[in-house]
């Protein structure tokens, strides 16, 4: 499953919960080593991304749902699918 649509609404969500700042500072590889525990969950926060993110507000709300680390690692998608997307430009 990945996330659909506007990546930078899903973004500016969880920057202004303040996921951001700290999934930057993060090791990233012993994250995604854990990240098997936390499947089932990356899942639901996915497509509560995918269903809400024409409404900030309501995507937000939805997301406050979530433990810190489910929305870091939708922070990592987010960060993962936008490098995608880049390199993809790049080569065209």
């Amino acid at each position: 499953m990945y996330l659909q649509g506007n990546l930078q609404a899903v973004f500016d969500a969880l920057y202004h919960m303040g996921v951001i700042d700290p999934v930057l500072e993060m090791d990233w590889g012993k994250a995604l080593d854990e990240m098997n525990e936390y499947e089932s969950e990356f899942f639901r926060v996915l497509n509560v991304a995918n269903e809400y993110q024409d409404d900030m507000q309501t995507l937000m709300v939805n997301l406050k749902k979530f433990d810190q680390q489910t929305l870091s690692y939708l922070a990592m998608e987010v960060a993962r699918e936008y490098a995608e997307y880049h390199s993809r430009e790049n080569l065209q």
